[in-house]
């Protein structure tokens, strides 16, 4: 059972008539966060980042603020906003991404609203280094953003491939309403084409240098019983009304038809990795071990994956 201190009991009034700096409302803002027993991993993992993020927000200040803008003192107008908006991610339980609209991938801001699930994948990391060493002396053309969601690792990596047609697909028609809304945002033009496709299925006939998924990978009863903060989320983008690894196997049986003779798919499966190798234990995959934090993203080669299918249809 939590504690209620006089932090998370204090009124507004008494809050906004007591704290005049930024540093304070961040101070309160995490020990608020703290007693309520929010939940993180929506681009900070603890309190006081959060706080930070969400008290900058309000004050329309950036993250590389000079220290000393912390210390300094705000009108009563400035406080209240503040207090509003603290309150707002404590009652709701939504993430502080959906509370400001925007959340930042690879170094990249991106407009996001319920309709997707907020992008956080560590294949933020790789393409930030280019997909090397995986990609080697390869210069991908064409890439293809499997289940783009709100369209960041498509738009992240048009950024890193100039020169690259980037093709974003997804299931959800909202989905891709709000990655159209980020291609305006980034003015990406006719580098990056949308498509509506059910993982392939709904894609014309082509092959791409690079494949980049997320795909939805939890299963329906592991988001269920995920943190309230998570069930703002699209459950789609996180199960795809799946129970188990059929997604992912369909995936993988159907890739090797888009890529190209030297193609590379790159692929984030998560905590159920351990799951993936027990049902595919000759899957032809190399983990990636990341520097900045997650777990589950797999490279695979196409000539490697096209071994392994007709491996799978030939015992079939």
């Amino acid at each position: 059972m939590r504690n209620e201190s006089y932090a998370s009991a204090a009124t507004d009034d008494d809050i906004v008539n007591t704290l005049r700096r930024p540093l304070d409302f961040i101070r309160w803002g995490a020990t608020v966060f703290n007693e309520t027993g929010l939940s993180f991993g929506h681009g900070t993992d603890n309190a006081v980042d959060e706080a930070a993020h969400l008290v900058l927000h309000a004050l329309s200040l950036g993250h590389d603020l000079p220290d000393v803008y912390l210390q300094g003192t705000l009108l009563e107008p400035e406080r209240r906003a503040i207090v509003a908006l603290l309150r707002d991610r404590i009652e709701t339980r939504k993430p502080a991404a959906y509370l400001t609209g925007t959340a930042w991938f690879a170094g990249l801001p991106f407009s996001v609203d319920e309709r997707v699930i907020i992008p956080r994948s560590p294949i933020a990391e790789l393409i930030r280094d280019g997909f090397q060493p995986w990609l080697a002396w390869r210069d991908p053309l064409a890439i293809l953003d499997l289940c783009t969601g709100c369209g960041a690792i498509a738009i992240a990596c048009a950024d890193v491939f100039p020169e690259a047609r980037v093709v974003a697909s997804d299931a959800s028609r909202d989905a891709l309403a709000v990655a159209e809304t980020n291609k305006q945002r980034h003015d990406s033009g006719p580098q990056v084409e949308l498509f509506e496709a059910d993982l392939f299925d709904g894609l014309p006939p082509q092959t791409f240098d690079l494949i980049v998924t997320n795909p939805p990978y939890v299963s329906r009863e592991e988001s269920a019983s995920l943190a309230a903060e998570y069930q703002h989320e699209p459950g789609f983008a996180f199960h795809g009304d799946q129970h188990d690894l059929s997604l992912l196997t369909k995936l993988l049986l159907q890739a090797t038809n888009f890529l190209s003779e030297d193609g590379l798919l790159v692929m984030e499966v998560g905590a159920r990795s351990y799951e993936l190798e027990v049902r595919h234990p000759d899957l032809p995959i190399t983990w990636v071990e990341l520097q900045h934090g997650g777990i589950g993203v797999g490279v695979l080669e196409a000539e490697d994956l096209a071994a392994w299918v007709a491996a799978q249809a030939s015992e079939a």
